[in-house]
C-alpha cells in the first residue's frame, strides 16, 4: 500500500477522502479550472496535503477560518484545512470588518487562511484578534513552491468529530454558528448522489456560486471531487461570462439558483448559446418559480431539478431527480435515509396529513450537531432527533415536498439569508434614526429585497435620507443585506403589546413597492 493509499483509508467516510481518491485513481484528470488556469487532480491532491501539513506544523489547530474569493485557491484551502484535523469556518469575502469580526471572535479561530487581494482589510483585523494568518493566492499554486511534505505526519480523521462551522442567520439579529461532522458532509453527498447520480470522470461544473457558501460547497465543490469531474469556476456572476464557460468547457452539470436563472433568461445571448453538452441543472437557495422552470427546459432542453435544504441539514434535505416525476413548484423527494414531516405550527407535534399546511421537520445522519455556544437555540431547533426547520411547507399524496413559506422573519435574497434585526441593529446606530424595522418584498430577480422604515429623532429628519442611510449600511453590511429601500415614518405601528407590527409594515411596504 502506498503512502497515499494509507492516508486515504485515515480519511475514510469523509469528503477528503472523495478527493485523495480522485487523485489516486484519475491523477491527470483536470480538476479545476478559473480564469485560464487548470489544476489537474494530482496536483490538486497535492496542494491540498501540502497545506495541511503546513497547518499541522505547530500545535493542533482547533479551527481555521478562511476567507477567499472563488477560485482555485479557494478549494486547496478547503480542503487543506479539512486534512488537517482542524475545523473550517468558510467565510463571505464581501463582508465588512464588522460582520468578520463577529464570526472569528465568536468561533475562537486559532488561524486565518486568507486572500492576498484582501490584505487591506484584513490585516488589521487579524492583528486586533492576534490571529496568525496564512496568505493563499486564488490562483493555481506555483510550480514547485513548495513540495509535499511527507503524508505520514498528517492525522487520522475521525469522521465523528466536527468538520465545518457554517454561520448562518440568527432570529437574535447575530448570526449562528452551525456546527456539522464530518460524517455528516460525506453522507449528505452520498444521499445526493443517490438521488442525482453522476458519471465517473466525465463530468465537467460550472460554478458560479459562492464557495464559501453551503450551496456552493455541496453542489460544486463535493459534487465534483465525489465524481473526479472537472469543476470550472467563476469567481463572480457575469452573465457572458457564464455563457463563453458552457461553450467553451462543454458543461455537463450546472447548480444554479433562481437569480441566476432569470438573469440568463433575459440575456439576448440565452436563446442563442449552445447548450448541448448540458445534460442536467440542479436549483437551490430559494423557490424557483414555475414559469421560470418552463421556460428554461423549453430552450435549453435540459432538466432543472430543485432542491431544499438549509445550512442546519448539512444542507441538502430533497431533491427533484432522474427517475423520477418532476413536480413544478415541488422540491422533490426527501433524500436517502431521511424523513421530513409535516407537523402542526402550535406544538410541532401533531403530524399533518397531505395537503396540509404545518412547519418542515426531518430527521437523518446529515443533521447538524448543534449551534456553537447556542444551548437554548439548540434545544428549540433540534427536538427529539429532528431538525425544525422553521419553514412552512405540505406533502402531497405521492409524498413531494411544497415550500409555502416561513414561520419567522427571516429574509431569502438573491439565495442568502437575512434576518431583519441584524439591518435594523445597523440603522440604529445611525445617530439620527430613532427607530428601525426592516422588512422583506417580493422582487421578481432576487425572490425578494429588503425595504428599511426608520423613524427620525426629532429635529434630524433631514440626516436620514436614502443616501445618508445607503452610505451608512454600506459601510456596515455586505451588499446583499442591505434594505433597497427606505421610508420614514413618524412612529412604526406597534401591536396591543406594544411589538412592531411587522404584518402591517408589510402590507406598507406591498403597497409603496413599484408595480
Amino acid at each position: 500500500m502506498s503512502e497515499l493509499d494509507r492516508f486515504i483509508d485515515r480519511c475514510r467516510g469523509t469528503v477528503v477522502e472523495l478527493l485523495l481518491q480522485a487523485a489516486a485513481q484519475w491523477p491527470q484528470q483536470p480538476a479545476l479550472v478559473c480564469h485560464g488556469e487548470t489544476l489537474d487532480y494530482a496536483a490538486y491532491g497535492n496542494a491540498v496535503v501540502a497545506l495541511a501539513g503546513r497547518l499541522r506544523e505547530g500545535a493542533p489547530l482547533a479551527r481555521v477560518a478562511i476567507v477567499m474569493r472563488s477560485g482555485i485557491g479557494a478549494c486547496i484551502a478547503h480542503f487543506g484545512v479539512l486534512a488537517s484535523g482542524a475545523q473550517l469556518l468558510p467565510m463571505n469575502p464581501e463582508y465588512t470588518a464588522r460582520e468578520l469580526h463577529y464570526q472569528l471572535q465568536d468561533a475562537d479561530c486559532d488561524a486565518l487562511i486568507a486572500d492576498t487581494g484582501l490584505r487591506e482589510l484584513l490585516e488589521p483585523l487579524a492583528a486586533s484578534l492576534n490571529l496568525p494568518v496564512v496568505w493563499m493566492d486564488t490562483g493555481a499554486p506555483k510550480t514547485g513552491a513548495q513540495a509535499a511534505p511527507a503524508i505520514g505526519a498528517l492525522p487520522r480523521l475521525d469522521a465523528s468529530t466536527l468538520g465545518i462551522l457554517q454561520y448562518t442567520g440568527g432570529t437574535s439579529g447575530r448570526p449562528k454558528g452551525v456546527n456539522l461532522t464530518h460524517a455528516a458532509l460525506r453522507t449528505n453527498v452520498e444521499q445526493r448522489e443517490a438521488l442525482l447520480p453522476t458519471r465517473m470522470a466525465s463530468e465537467r461544473v460550472l460554478c458560479a456560486m459562492p464557495l464559501f457558501h453551503s450551496y456552493g460547497m455541496a453542489m460544486g465543490l463535493y459534487l465534483a471531487a465525489r465524481c473526479a469531474g472537472t469543476l470550472v469556476i467563476l469567481p463572480a456572476f457575469r452573465r457572458d461570462e457564464l455563457f463563453d464557460a458552457i461553450e467553451a468547457h462543454r458543461i455537463t452539470l450546472f447548480p444554479g439558483s433562481p437569480s441566476i436563472y432569470v438573469a440568463l433568461m433575459a440575456h439576448p445571448r440565452f436563446e442563442r448559446t449552445d447548450w448541448s453538452s448540458l445534460r442536467m441543472c440542479y436549483s437551490g437557495a430559494s423557490a424557483l418559480p414555475v414559469a421560470v422552470l418552463r421556460r428554461w427546459e423549453d430552450t435549453v432542453k435540459a432538466a432543472i431539478y430543485e432542491g431544499y435544504g438549509q445550512t442546519e441539514a448539512g444542507p441538502v434535505l430533497s431533491f427533484n431527480g432522474p427517475g423520477h416525476a418532476v413536480k413544478a413548484g415541488s422540491v422533490g423527494l426527501p433524500l436517502p435515509q431521511t424523513q421530513i414531516d409535516i407537523v402542526d405550527v402550535e406544538t410541532g407535534q401533531r403530524r399533518l396529513s397531505p395537503g396540509e399546511c404545518g412547519e418542515v421537520r426531518a430527521r437523518g445522519p446529515q443533521l447538524m450537531q448543534g449551534y456553537r455556544q447556542l444551548p437554548a437555540e439548540t434545544a428549540e431547533a433540534l427536538r427529539d432527533g429532528w431538525l425544525y426547520t422553521g419553514d412552512l411547507g405540505e406533502i402531497d399524496d405521492d409524498g413531494y415536498l411544497f415550500i409555502r413559506g416561513r414561520k419567522k422573519d427571516l429574509v431569502i435574497v438573491g439565495g442568502y439569508n437575512v434576518y431583519p434585526r441584524e439591518i435594523e441593529e445597523v440603522l440604529l446606530e445611525h445617530p439620527a434614526v430613532h427607530e428601525a424595522a426592516v422588512v422583506g418584498t417580493p422582487d421578481g430577480y432576487r425572490g425578494e429585497v429588503l425595504m428599511a422604515f426608520v423613524v427620525p429623532r426629532p429635529g434630524m429628519e433631514d440626516a436620514v435620507d436614502d443616501a445618508a442611510l445607503a452610505l451608512h449600511c454600506a459601510e456596515r453590511l455586505t451588499r446583499y443585506k442591505r434594505p433597497t429601500r427606505y421610508a420614514r415614518l413618524p412612529a412604526l405601528p406597534k401591536t396591543p403589546i406594544n411589538k412592531v407590527d411587522r404584518k402591517a409594515l408589510a402590507a406598507l411596504a406591498a403597497e409603496r413597492s413599484p408595480a
